[in-house]
């Protein structure tokens, strides 16, 4: 049995024979063909008619082809230039705002009377039971464990690991973290731990005074670790026991973990000398 394609190309064939032979026929003669001539004529006039309007139409095909061809290429190419635009622009962004919180950091470093040591956090510890953070100064960038670590917003954690070139921070809501703090404006005391999520327990605040949510909760400055005043967190909740001497208090801290990028590690003041001493 003969494809379909093969039909097609024997009319194609054929229409083009009987084409040329009728060229060949009225081409000869003047005037209009009479006799056999116009008999033919009758005859492939109609076969004429649908060449001419197959021929157009493969025409017009193959153009929008070649049109399509030209537009998808086309098309390929702007999105190749758009792509690259917006990762240019994104680049653009991330930079903007690196540069913004920087200014941010720079802007609270000279308020910290002693020297701070800036650093980017390169890992997080994934695991539900240990809040830690890893950043990318260590012992040879002047980081030593035990170091408090903060930003503006407030307290980050304490240092708990250094190698050469890396540190490990324990946060603010580790469990294991302790600040001795107070509330900026009572200055009732307490000792502020991680409550293992996004909140901090004010532990060992005295039923006696009087502190309300939304009080501001800075470090105390009686631990040796973190200097006194820095932002700690905002009393979230209170729950008064009908039985014991202390209140208990929840804290939400400052400062967001889950995007944090830079921090400072305040090192130790450096020795000034005795008086007298030159």
């Amino acid at each position: 049995m003969f494809s379909k394609r093969m039909i097609l190309v024997a009319v194609v064939i054929v229409l083009v024979a009987v084409n040329v032979i009728l060229l060949t026929i009225t081409g000869k003669h003047s005037q209009a063909p009479s006799g056999l001539g116009r008999g033919v004529l009758v005859i492939v006039a109609p076969f004429q008619k649908q060449f001419s309007a197959f021929f157009h139409s493969v025409k017009d095909i193959w153009n929008q082809y070649f049109f399509l061809v030209s537009s998808a290429k086309e098309n390929q190419s702007l999105k190749k230039a758009l792509g690259q635009s917006l990762q240019q622009l994104n680049r653009y962004r991330e930079t903007e705002l690196a540069n913004d919180r920087l200014r941010h950091l720079l802007g609270f470093e000279e308020e910290i009377p002693r020297p701070m040591i800036a650093a980017q956090v390169v890992g997080k510890d994934p695991s539900d039971w240990s809040k830690t953070i890893i950043v990318d100064k260590g012992t040879a960038g002047g980081v030593r464990q035990g170091a408090p670590v903060v930003i503006p917003e407030g307290i980050v954690g304490v240092v708990v690991e250094a190698s050469g070139r890396y540190a490990k921070v324990l946060l603010l809501t580790d469990p294991n973290s302790a600040v001795d703090a107070l509330v900026q404006h009572t200055r009732a005391r307490g000792i502020v731990k991680g409550g293992g999520a996004d909140y901090c327990l004010f532990d060992y605040v005295l039923r006696k005074h009087e502190i309300s949510v939304g009080d501001i909760v800075v470090s105390s400055g009686l631990d040796g670790v973190f200097p006194k005043g820095l932002r700690v967190g905002r009393i979230s909740e209170i729950v008064r026991q009908n039985a014991g001497i202390f209140q208990k208090v929840s804290v939400t801290p400052y400062v967001d973990f889950d995007i944090l990028e830079e921090v400072f590690v305040i090192s130790e003041p450096a020795d000034e000398g005795l008086p007298g001493e030159s």
